[in-house]
């Protein structure tokens, strides 16, 4: 199991509408350079982050809102509006398991709960993060890196 990097990618979307939206027209060549990635790849996520009701855009104007406060918008928001899980599973169980096997015939039972405990633990950490905590730790960076000598 692996989250795709497009979770990434609408993190770092975010953080470049919060720290450039005042200076910059946010448009998908301008987050893309920031990103170095393909502006097409960061409008295919602009389109669902939108859908999920997370981000406001005007066309032609590159005017790219948000739709909540900072604290409002948590990772799993992100994860739920990016990466859709399949029938709101997070891990897909093999098909076909052999049921005159004694061990095809339980796996379902032996690890469904566990893996609904798992995919729950790790919505859960997800919930305790927002999009604040990556402007914090921004500021926090940026303020660092301006008072450190430079090699």
């Amino acid at each position: 199991m692996q989250i795709s990097s497009r979770f990434s990618i609408a993190l770092h979307i975010f953080a470049c509408v919060d720290a450039f939206q005042a200076t910059h027209k946010m448009t998908s060549d301008f987050l893309a350079s920031s990103i170095q990635t393909n502006p097409v790849i960061i409008r295919n996520i602009l389109s669902q982050l939108r859908r999920a009701g997370l981000v406001r855009i005007a066309r032609g104007t590159g005017g790219i809102t948000l739709e909540r406060a900072l604290k409002g918008i948590s990772f799993y928001d992100v994860y739920v509006a990016i990466e859709p899980v399949e029938h709101g599973a997070l891990f897909r169980f093999h098909e076909n398991s052999n049921p005159n096997c004694p061990v095809g015939k339980n796996i379902h039972a032996i690890l469904d709960d566990k893996f609904s405990d798992i995919q729950r633990a790790m919505e859960a950490e997800m919930r305790k993060y927002t999009l604040e905590d990556i402007h914090r730790d921004l500021l926090r960076l940026n303020a660092l890196q301006e008072v450190s000598p430079s090699v």
